[in-house]
């Protein structure tokens, strides 16, 4: 159901390629509005599957399997960066995809990523490509220690990581990645990881949401605050970044930059992740509208809506460990009328696996940061 301008209209059906959380809230967010969602994963039984209309199982790599499935919908969208761009390639010859595949293949990869943003001169980490043992030991040489090395494709969440702390474990490091192409990237000194998720539609118009303050333990999200506790003066420059970057990508869809704020007060970009983000979850409770809404509208070429922050925020995530002493006391949690819970329907809870999220309200963030704190440490039932 097409209207005029090519806007897709309510009623129709979105194709999303992933079938995890993200694309779980993307598909209430369209049913709410009233579209139809099918998806697309190899798995079944899956967080996007269970709310979706239509659930369907199959390899990335099938190709005549996309093609059906990208018939059968308006537009296709990613719910994960690590679909292979030629699976968006094959759905754009059926169909309409946004973001565009070329979007996935720059961000999927750090070092194609590193190398758009530094061209298109936004402040990066320093950086150099490696792809053998001589490469690593010459960019330690010029960056120095410490420094991160990763792999440079299909990473997330700490995986593929390996800090160096002297130019000596440079062999244990290139060992440990298997001699996968990678990148060395200078240590941060930062007083603070920043996001920002913004939201570009078919007529290039850009909105971002608040900038939100991200708290990592053992390199995946623990914490998310907003508003972030920084100046306006950066929070300001942080949203301009964003809407730049989603203009020289092009993007019809929605994308996260995640920034680290060094301690001299500059901004640099650390990644992006062409689809909603982990730290924008809080948007559901918190915003006018929430991020999933917004790739609803993007994707479908409708007006985007308002991004205001209604009332300070934070998102705590609820990982597998949660679930180590039985089932969570969901009860206790939520006896706390400003705490709203957020469970993901995967079946097997496992020690670091996303399995939900508590989002606590305030009359400010260091009140709601409380209360989010309160509401998880009530989860562990007592033995």
């Amino acid at each position: 159901m097409t209207g005029a301008g090519g806007v897709i209209l309510p009623g129709a059906t979105l194709g999303v390629l992933g079938s995890g959380q993200l694309g779980r809230m993307f598909a209430i967010a369209a049913r709410r509005l009233g579209y139809r969602v099918h998806t697309y994963s190899p798995d079944r039984d899956t967080p996007t599957g269970q709310v979706a209309d239509v659930e369907t199982c199959g390899a990335y790599d099938d190709i005549e399997a996309v093609r059906r499935f990208a018939r059968g919908v308006s537009v296709v969208t990613f719910e994960f960066e690590n679909v292979p761009a030629a699976t968006a390639q094959v759905a754009r010859e059926e169909t309409l995809v946004r973001p565009d595949g070329s979007v996935l293949h720059t961000t999927q990869n750090r070092l194609r990523e590193k190398r758009f943003l530094q061209g298109a001169g936004f402040p990066v980490t320093p950086f150099r490509p490696v792809e053998s043992l001589v490469d690593l030991e010459q960019a330690v040489r010029e960056l120095g220690c410490p420094a991160i090395l990763k792999t440079a494709g299909w990473g997330y969440d700490g995986k593929g990581q390996v800090r160096l702390n002297t130019p000596a474990e440079a062999a244990g490091a290139w060992a440990k990645l298997g001699g996968e192409p990678a990148v060395l990237e200078a240590l941060v000194d930062f007083s603070a990881e920043l996001s920002v998720v913004g939201a570009r539609g078919a007529g290039g118009e850009c909105v971002t949401f608040p900038v939100f303050e991200n708290e990592h333990a053992r390199h995946i999200l623990d914490v998310t605050l907003c508003p972030a506790r920084i100046p306006a003066a950066v929070q300001e420059q942080a949203r301009q970044l964003t809407c730049g970057i989603l203009e020289q990508l092009q993007v019809v869809g929605v994308l996260c930059v995640e920034f680290f704020l060094e301690r001299s007060g500059r901004l640099v970009v650390n990644e992006l992740a062409p689809r909603p983000h982990n730290s924008g979850h809080l948007t559901i409770d918190a915003c006018l509208s929430c991020q999933f809404e917004q790739q609803v509208r993007a994707v479908c070429g409708l007006p985007l809506a308002g991004t205001e922050l209604l009332r300070p925020a934070v998102m705590v995530n609820l990982l597998g460990d949660v679930w180590e002493r039985g089932e969570p006391d969901w009860a206790a949690a939520l006896s706390d009328p400003w705490v709203k819970l957020h469970l993901y329907g995967k079946l097997e809870p496992r020690v670091g696996r996303k399995m939900g999220h508590l989002t606590a309200l305030g009359e400010n963030v260091e009140q709601a940061l409380q209360r989010g704190q309160r509401a998880k440490d009530r989860l562990q039932r007592s033995e």
